[in-house]
Formats: structure tokens, C-alpha cells, sequence
């Protein structure tokens, strides 16, 4: 007897183990559906189910969301909020602007300027702006805030078009756009620029993806001042402007998952789906919208698709049998751009055309009607009823999936075509079919007389359109884009409270990760300093010491800790709480940086200046998120970042991928970043306490802080009675004088962990070779090189004068022999100052792949232990003639820096 096949069991997420308490109900239920499905078709079926999912998440009743729903609006038409606007005059206000952004652009590329730009990025989402502009983006004198909008970097002409209505700019500024320097007063950035327009713009966003993930922690951020009770944000939202390419950027959907997970419902993504990305299609043979609906929903957002716009509305109600909304679905994108590319009458035969009941349909309808048969984010009513439903929304982040014509109104050379994202001139022919078809005032003869110069266009301050435009911005709060520039300085604690590690650990050996901590915990003391402090951790809390801050300063959650903890028992249990400190953001060094971008701009976004401290693995920083850091600097973030773990020998056992040789390189390349690498915990100490007058006391420079630290414990030395602090900051000091011997003398450069081998090399050649080496800490490569260069381009521009000396120069140029530089990083790092250098320079470093193995081990093949160093010194004496030829092979020798196994064995510790 056959077996009977058991039934698979396909749960979608729905509970396959609960036992049926009446199965007669069920089947009652069961027996219904069937019911429906035989008496009234499928399609009746498939709304009654969508109705009841619809209730239940109404009544709180957990079924899973559908990730996917049909390709039409969210919002059906009985259910439009009434649009409290002025159509006609928003029209004209959106024609004005679409003409102006398109004219900036294409008076760029007059032929004796051809600085490019974008035309139909914006001219694409138009409407998705003004809606907001109009109606619910907040400046920044609302009573609530001001709301934080990141728009999409390519948009940006739009933006200056806007502002040059509103009177923020002039026709002579807009002809300086992409001529920053050439331009007579100077001219307008490309793209969102804050450095470069730090009046205008607030967020840097057209380095792809960046703008999403920031936005998310924008939000999270804003919650997180809010929960702390440092600022009441509870009425600002977080807007983002992105497009459907953009979002195939990693970074454009990695964070997602945290805006759904912490609830931030203060956060809307606007994306304008115009099917197009730079080349082609987004998706030729898919459909991008649906796509993202089901990312989207999936991670728990409220999706709000404006897909169609109103003239759709007859024809859906019409379809009464779903023959329309099935062409819909399974129509790829491909397609529907060439529809848009094409006809009305193309549209009739090849779309509306492949169903005989769709064709029924519109067989009324001109081919010109069905031509303008628009897409919904075209249509300012479907866009209005998406905005409102969004900030009304709770519990949820929001995006809004608008589907859009790139290059919409310029015209059909380039309306919905491959190329128009290069495109940037209009013909003669384009400007006068542009200009007809926004109905503007001007005239052939205007646009024939150079059809590289159109002018711009303005309806004068007392038209009604100016008029409402200021009044719509006075009811919202004020201009924007804007962005505050002056920000309230901090009572700075006064320096003794730095004294405690500059007296230095005694016998104790204290790695210099660990020496940072112990000041950062007496900052954190003062009870109004301290609360300033965002300490930003990637999962490594433990290994940099920084647990000790769980139980008195808590990690930040909004929903509090709901769990009973497994250490509670312990002095150093973890603790979340929704006022917590810290922001413990897991295995995600992208976030983190997110979290650091946002915390410190506070000063700028919020009026509240924050101290963001990101603590991380020093290879994880730089080499992985360098382009947020360069958002970072373009957006003028304050604050310090520590490159924990630093150096390629320092972290011995992790190998290849964990050994930093070359982040204090990549910091290099940053103008904002002042970098340091602090061999003492003094050191720091001098350089926390000048970082932070620097950017929050009354200079405010836009910079921040990245100091790189060391897991390798060692003691301590107490700050000497006449340290230099002028050469400590910026950049190098003498440290330790050699001995007074009648021999040859020299000079070692180092950094870092490296002053350890400095000094072991000093003490070795002093010792076996009668030679005096003082040793010089370099806490700052980076800084000396910008002083030679400020030096070098001082002379340049002044050569009459008296030449500036770079600093470097001006410290060593009295010392006596030759320099050799040390470091725990490759060797161009301290060849950054190889050239001002006098007497003779060279280096020693870790260049290659770091290794897993002992640190004396490690050390020796890299050839920058004590012992390298002091044979690579008198190398260097040799080539002058200061000891004999044979002295570099006998030391060689005798110290076997070619067999890592001779190495003595060091500090093996590898604590924080």
C-alpha cells in the first residue's frame, strides 16, 4: 500500500506549530474563501484577502506584510487629502524654476567656459521638491526646528534656480556655477558642497549612497539628542532625496534595517524612480519600483508608491476585470521608457494594445489624451497625499517610490533617452519647444540673439507667484537649503584636568589605547562637559577598554533594555538604556562613521555643539569608509576619531587584513584632518586638550582630530618639567638628548611605538659604537608637511620677501648628522617631510602585507626594531664618512637583523 505524500508545509513566516483549538471555525473560514474564489471570481478573492490583512495590521494583529503589492499608487483617490495649494500658481512657480536650472547649466556650457553640469536630474523630480517646498520642508525659525533635507547632489541646479526666485542669489552668481575661482565674486559649487557654500548648503551628498545612510543616522541622531534630553527634536524630520540608480550603491540600503528597527518615524526617502541611471536602464528587463517595495517592506518601512498620475484614475476605476493593472505588472521598465520616448499613438498599439480589453479601453481617447496620460510623480496631488500620509505615519521610517520621465519638459531629444544624463546644451529648436511648453514670457528674437546666453527668467517681486513663494517659506519656518555658521563655544575644563596622565603610570605598563580612556572618563566627569561627549563604538568596546563605560554611561537604545542581561551580576555589565551615552553600533564601521558625521555637525544641524568620539580597529577607519570621511570634511564634522590598534606590528597575531601600515597615508590626503601619532600618554593628553579649543572653544576651525593609539602596554613616562609644547602640537620635539660622547652624532626620528625602538637603538649605539643619537618624537607627520608646504607657497607667491622656513627645518637644521626615521608605518608615511629634512634623511617602515606573528619577530623582518634602526644610523655615518665603512656589516652581524628568530623578545602583551 502506497504511503500517502504529507503536504509540505510553506509557512511565509506565519506560525506552522500552533495547534487549531476549533477546527470547525477553520474550516468555516476555509470553506468561505472558496466560496469567494468560485462564486465571484479570483480577482474578488485577491481584495477580499488584501481587506483582512489590511484590518489585522489595523488591530495590531501580527501577520506578515506583503512585501510586494500591485504596480499602482498606494493611495487611491478617495482617499487624497484635499490640496490646500495654489495649482495654477505652484505651475508656474515649478515652470519658472525648471526653465532657470535648465539655463544655468546651458549658459555653463557657453564655448568659452564648458564647465558641464546636469539638466535632467531635476528636471525629473521638480515636482517631488516643490511639493515639499511648498508644503512641508521646515526652515530653520519653524517653533518645532528646522527639518534636515538631503537633496540629491545632481538636483542641485534646481536648488540654485529656486533660491535665485526667492532672491538668495543673483543671475551673476548663477552664471559663476561650476566657476569657483574664475568667476568675478566668486561662483556657485557643483554639486551639495557645504565647505564650499557654507551659508547654502547642509549636506554633502553626490558621492552616491552616502546620502541614504546618513540620512538614516541623521534621524537616529536627532532621536538620540531628543531621548537624552538635550534638545527637543520630537517636530523635525529627516528628509532624503535619492534616485532609483543610486540605490544599487551598498550603502544605499545596508542601513535600512536600523531605521525600521528603531522606529524612526521622524524619516521619509523620497526616491525619484525615472527608470534611468547614468547609461541605461535601472532595470531594462525588471522593474526597479517593485523591486524596492519589496526591500523596503521586507525590512519593515512603509512603502507609498505614487506610480500614476490623475489622468490613470478613470482608466483604473474602468478596469473593473484587472486586464490594465496586469499589463501594469508585467510590463518591464525597458519598455515603458521607450513608450515615453515614442508616441501616444506608439503607446496605443504597443502598450494599451497587447489586451483587447485595455484597447477597449482607450479607444476614446485621442493618441495626444493617452500621451499625456502622466506618471505620478509628475502630478503635485499624488506627490501631496504621499508627503502628508508620510510625516503622519508613526512607528515606521517611510519611503515614497515616485515614478518619473528623466529630462521631463526638455524636450523629445532628451525626455526619457539613454544619453541625457550627458546631455548639458539645448538647441535653438530645444529652447524655443522648452520654453513653449512651460508657456514662459519670452520672446524668439531673446533666445535668437545668442542661444548660448537664454536669459534667465523672473516674474518681478510683486507678481503673485513671487509673492506666495516668500509666503508659503515665512509659514515653514525659512529659506532652504540653509545652514547655521556660527555655533556657541564650550566651557573647555581647565588643564589640570588633563594633568593626571601626564604624570605618567609609574611601574605600571599602559598601553596608549588604554591611557586615552582613563581620560576620557575624567572628561566625562564634569557634569556639563561630560554629557557633551558621543562615544561612537563598533562592537570592540572590550578590546579597546572602553566597557568600563557600560554601567555609568549606558548604551543608547530607544526601546531601553527590555531583556534581563546574562552579566548583570557584573561590575562591568552591559547595560542599554534609552538616555545611554554611547553609541554601540555593532559590527559596522560604515555607521559608525554615519554616527560621528551627524554627531558632529550637532553643532551646526541643532545649535547644540557635541564632542563625537568614534573609536575603532585603526585599519577599519580610513581604508574602509575614506569617502565618508571626505563627507565628513566637505560637511565640516568636528571631533576625534582614534585609530585604535594602530601600526602593521602592533597587533601582532591578526595578520594581513587586521595590520594598519598605511591609514596615517590615506588620513594625509584628508585637508580636514589633523593627524597625530602619540608615542606617550602626555602626548595625548596635549592634544585632546588643544583639539578641543580648537573646534569647540572660541576658534572653531572646521577640522577634526584622528590619533592613532596602540593596544602594546608599556610604562608611561611623566611629562619631562621643559617639554616642548609648541613642537608637541605642531608636529615634532626633542625628546631625549644622547649622551655627551666625543663620537659621531646623529638624530632618530620617531613615532608612535615606534619612540620604543628609537630609543632601544639609541642606547645600542651609544653603547657598542660610541655614537650619540637624540631622539626626536614626531607626533604629526602630517602637520609638518602642510607647515612646509604653507612655507613653500609663501615663497612662491612672495619671492622678494624674506623665505619662510618650514618648521621641520627650522628644528633640525642646528642638529648635528644625519636622520633616520622610524615607524610602525610604512615608509612614506615619514617620507612626507623627506625633503625639508637637512643634514641627510632616510626612513625605515612596514611596507608590505602585515603577517600574524611575535612582535620582536614581526619587527625584525620589517626591519624596524631597535637594532635595524641602529645599523640603518650608522649606515648613514658611514656614507659620510663619520665611521668606518665596515661598522654597518659588523653591526649587521652582530645583531642579526636578518634572522627574526635572533630577535630579543619584547613586550608580548597585547591589552588595551
Amino acid at each position: 500500500m502506497a504511503t500517502e505524500r504529507k503536504r509540505p508545509v510553506i509557512s511565509d513566516g506565519l506560525p506552522s506549530q500552533l495547534p487549531d483549538i476549533d477546527p470547525s471555525e477553520t474550516n468555516e473560514w476555509i470553506e468561505s474563501l472558496d466560496g469567494v474564489i468560485d462564486e465571484r471570481g479570483a480577482k474578488r478573492a485577491r481584495y477580499v484577502m488584501l481587506r483582512l490583512l489590511e484590518r489585522a495590521r489595523e488591530r495590531q494583529v501580527g501577520v506578515p506584510p506583503l512585501t510586494s503589492t500591485d504596480y499602482i499608487n498606494t493611495i487611491p483617490p478617495e482617499r487624497e487629502p484635499w490640496f490646500p495649494g495654489d495649482e495654477f500658481v505652484e505651475r508656474r512657480i515649478r515652470a519658472y524654476i525648471r526653465w532657470n536650472a535648465a539655463m544655468l547649466v546651458h549658459r555653463a556650457q557657453r564655448p568659452e567656459i564648458g564647465v558641464g553640469g546636469h539638466i535632467s536630474s531635476y528636471a525629473s523630480s521638480a515636482s517631488l521638491y516643490e511639493v515639499g517646498m511648498n508644503h512641508f520642508f521646515r526652515g530653520k525659525d519653524h517653533p518645532g526646528g528646522g527639518d534636515q533635507i538631503f537633496f540629491q547632489g545632481h538636483a542641485s541646479p534646481g536648488m540654485y534656480a529656486r533660491a535665485y526666485l526667492e532672491g538668495r542669489l543673483s543671475t551673476d552668481q548663477l552664471d559663476g556655477f561650476r566657476q569657483e575661482l574664475s568667476h568675478p565674486g566668486g561662483g556657485l559649487p557643483s554639486y551639495p558642497h557645504p565647505r564650499l557654500m557654507p551659508n547654502f548648503w547642509e549636506f554633502p551628498t553626490v558621492s552616491m549612497g552616502l546620502g541614504p545612510m546618513n540620512a538614516i543616522y541623521q534621524a537616529r541622531y536627532n532621536r538620540y539628542l531628543h531621548n537624552r534630553g538635550i534638545k527637543d527634536t520630537s517636530q523635525q524630520n529627516v528628509w532624503a532625496f535619492l534616485g532609483d540608480g543610486e540605490m544599487d550603491e551598498v550603502e544605499s540600503l545596508g542601513a535600512i534595517g536600523l531605521a525600521a528597527r528603531e522606529e524612526l518615524d521622524n524619516l521619509t526617502f523620497v526616491v525619484n524612480c525615472n527608470l534611468q541611471r547614468l547609461d541605461g536602464p535601472v532595470r531594462g528587463n525588471g522593474k526597479v519600483i517593485q523591486e524596492l517595495e519589496s526591500f523596503f517592506r521586507g525590512a519593515g518601512w512603509n512603502v507609498i508608491k505614487v506610480v500614476w498620475g490623475r489622468e490613470w484614475d478613470p482608466l483604473l476605476a474602468a478596469d473593473t476585470d484587472g486586464a490594465l493593472v496586469n499589463l501594469m505588472n508585467v510590463t518591464p521598465d525597458g519598455d515603458y521608457q521607450t513608450y515615453k520616448g515614442e508616441s501616444g499613438a506608439y503607446v496605443r498599439e504597443h502598450f494599451f494594445g497587447r489586451d483587447p480589453r485595455t484597447r477597449k479601453l482607450v479607444e476614446g481617447m485621442t493618441d495626444d489624451e493617452i500621451w499625456n496620460l502622466k506618471r505620478g510623480g509628475h502630478d503635485y496631488r499624488k506627490l501631496y497625499a504621499a508627503y502628508k500620509a508620510a510625516v503622519e505615519h508613526t512607528g515606521q521610517p517611510t519611503v515614497i517610490l515616485a515614478k518619473t520621465i528623466k529630462g521631463w519638459t526638455l524636450g523629445s531629444h532628451f525626455e526619457a533617452r539613454n544619453a541625457t544624463h550627458q546631455m548639458k546644451k539645448l538647441t535653438l529648436e530645444d529652447l524655443k519647444g522648452f520654453r513653449d511648453r512651460l508657456y514662459l514670457d519670452i520672446s524668439d528674437k531673446q533666445l535668437e540673439e545668442n542661444p548660448y546666453l537664454p536669459p534667465y527668467y523672473h516674474p518681478g517681486e510683486k507678481s503673485d507667484e513671487y509673492q506666495y513663494m516668500q509666503e508659503r517659506r515665512r509659514e515653514l519656518g525659512g529659506y532652504v537649503p540653509s545652514r547655521r555658521t556660527k555655533a556657541k563655544s564650550l566651557a573647555i575644563p581647565d588643564s589640570k584636568v588633563f594633568g593626571d596622565i601626564k604624570r605618567g603610570s609609574g611601574k605600571q605598563k599602559v598601553a596608549t589605547t588604554m591611557a586615552f580612556v582613563r581620560l576620557l572618563k575624567d572628561l566625562m566627569k564634569d557634569k556639563e562637559f561630560g554629557a557633551r561627549w558621543v562615544p561612537i563604538i563598533p562592537d570592540e568596546a572590550r578590546t579597546f577598554g572602553m566597557d568600563s563605560l557600560f554601567p555609568t554611561k549606558k548604551i543608547y537604545s530607544p526601546h531601553g533594555q527590555t531583556y534581563t542581561s546574562v552579566d548583570r551580576e557584573l561590575f562591568l555589565s552591559y547595560k542599554e538604556a534609552t538616555t545611554g551615552q554611547i553609541l554601540h553600533e555593532g559590527i559596522n564601521e560604515a555607521g559608525s562613521t554615519a554616527s560621528f558625521i551627524a554627531a558632529g555637525t550637532s553643532y551646526a544641524t541643532h545649535d547644540e555643539p557635541m564632542i563625537p568620539l568614534y573609536i575603532f580597529y585603526s585599519m577599519f577607519g580610513f581604508q574602509r569608509t575614506a569617502d565618508e570621511l571626505w563627507a565628513a570634511a566637505d560637511q565640516m564634522t568636528r571631533g576625534f576619531l582614534l585609530g585604535a590598534t594602530a601600526g602593521r606590528t602592533t597587533l601582532n597575531g591578526e595578520g594581513l587584513q587586521h595590520e594598519d601600515g598605511h591609514s596615517l597615508l590615506i588620513a594625509a590626503t584628508n585637508p580636514a584632518v589633523v593627524a597625530y601619532d602619540p608615542a606617550f600618554a602626555f602626548e595625548i593628553a596635549h592634544i585632546i586638550e588643544n583639539g578641543l579649543h580648537r573646534m569647540y572653544g572660541e576658534k572653531q576651525e572646521n577640522i577634526f582630530y584622528y590619533l592613532t593609539i596602540y593596544n602594546e602596554p608599556a610604562v608611561q613616562p611623566a611629562e619631562p618639567a621643559d617639554v616642548d609644547v609648541e613642537g608637541l602640537l605642531k608636529g615634532i620635539y626633542r625628546f631625549s638628548e644622547g649622551p655627551a660622547l666625543d663620537g659621531p652624532k646623529a638624530q632618530i626620528l620617531a613615532s608612535g611605538t615606534g619612540m620604543r625602538w628609537a630609543l632601544k637603538a639609541q642606547e645600542l649605539l651609544a653603547q657598542d659604537w660610541g655614537v650619540s643619537a637624540d631622539v626626536w618624537s614626531v607626533t604629526s607627520w602630517t602637520e609638518l608637511r602642510r607647515d612646509a608646504i604653507e612655507a613653500e607657497e609663501h615663497n612662491l607667491l612672495h619671492p622678494s620677501d624674506q623665505p619662510r622656513k618650514p618648521y621641520i627645518q627650522q628644528k633640525l637644521e642646528a642638529a648635528q648628522g644625519p636622520s633616520v626615521a622610524v615607524s610602525d608605518w610604512m615608509r612614506a608615511v615619514p617620507d612626507l617631510i623627506a625633503r625639508w629634512v637637512p643634514n641627510g634623511y632616510t626612513s625605515l617602515g612596514t611596507d608590505g602585507f602585515g603577517m600574524s606573528d611575535t612582535r620582536h619577530a614581526l619587527r625584525r623582518h620589517f626591519h624596524v626594531d631597535g637594532e635595524s634602526v641602529a645599523v640603518a644610523t650608522l649606515r648613514e655615518l658611514a656614507l659620510r664618512g663619520k665611521v668606518p665603512a665596515h661598522v654597518p656589516a659588523e653591526a649587521a652581524k652582530k645583531y642579526a637583523i636578518d634572522d627574526v628568530n635572533a630577535a630579543p623578545v619584547g613586550e608580548t602583551g597585547g591589552d588595551s
